[in-house]
């Protein structure tokens, strides 16, 4: 049942970044973030204000926290990445998140497997295939070091809400939501904007936003009864998604050695979790 959760979660992500991504293209990735994030904190408070008790015991708010900063600056890094690269590279090189839970593992201790070292390989292989063109200067290299910046940010945030879902699901998604509204309001009354944004964008808004918190909410469950190594992993195949709705819409065109990376990166991610198993 939790794989199934994992895997749904990744269908809804890979959708609501293609989403997100298209929308940057015309206003400030953050402006994206944050106006989608404030629409997941308005659904979560009524959320929260219907259940009872409101809120759980145990410190899910330290990692709802360190959930909420570290995952929307990753989408700031994302969105921009999606925005200005290609699709097809920058989703796949932005799911070797998954690598952080494996590294801090290791810091705590565990020895990984053989498996996951082939994977770790692979992917990195995969990586470089994928992001050729941009490394060697023929595009800009900015989507590449953006989508690596959101990657490393992607994994910290599954990591933490695994940590706080441990304690409560709903909770952990209102404190991540919250932090992500106060860092955003903090940054529109610095700068005095509010991203350019009108009454026309409140639907691909409220997607995003909406889309964005059932998929957290779909594998902060998924890593409760299972297995955080397979649920991260299942979780991660959104870059598939995304790709494809890229080529599907976008007409988006892959070399033959990028869609070998692609493919390669995602085989290796799931190398990594069948080794974390």
């Amino acid at each position: 049942m939790f794989s199934l959760l994992a895997l749904a979660s990744s269908l809804v992500w890979g959708t609501s970044d293609f989403v997100a991504g298209v929308k940057a293209k015309t206003h400030p990735a953050a402006a994206v973030v944050g106006w989608s994030q404030a629409v997941a904190l308005l659904a979560t408070s009524i959320a929260v204000l219907f259940r009872s008790p409101h809120f759980a015991a145990g410190d899910w708010p330290l990692w709802a926290a360190l959930a909420g900063a570290s995952g929307s600056s990753a989408l700031v890094c994302f969105y921009a990445a999606l925005s200005t690269g290609t699709m097809g590279v920058v989703a796949p090189i932005a799911s070797l998140g998954v690598l952080v839970p494996v590294v801090l593992g290791v810091l705590e201790g565990e020895a990984p497997s053989a498996l996951t070292w082939l994977g770790i390989l692979v992917a990195i292989v995969g990586v470089l295939l994928a992001s050729g063109p941009e490394l060697d200067g023929r595009v800009s290299r900015r989507p590449v070091v953006l989508a690596c910046a959101a990657g490393a940010g992607f994994g910290i945030t599954l990591y933490a809400i695994d940590r706080g879902s441990a304690h409560s699901v709903l909770n952990t998604m209102w404190g991540m939501r919250l932090t992500s509204a106060v860092m955003f309001l903090a940054a529109a009354l610095w700068l005095r904007k509010a991203g350019g944004m009108r009454w026309a964008d409140a639907p691909v808004l409220v997607f995003v936003g909406l889309a964005d918190l059932t998929a957290n909410i779909l594998f902060g469950l998924a890593s409760s009864k299972g297995m955080v190594s397979v649920a991260s992993v299942l979780g991660s195949l959104y870059p598939v998604i995304t790709a494809a709705l890229a080529y599907a819409v976008l007409h988006e065109r892959l070399r033959p050695v990028q869609i070998a990376g692609a493919a390669a990166t995602v085989a290796g991610v799931v190398l990594i979790a069948a080794g974390s198993a």
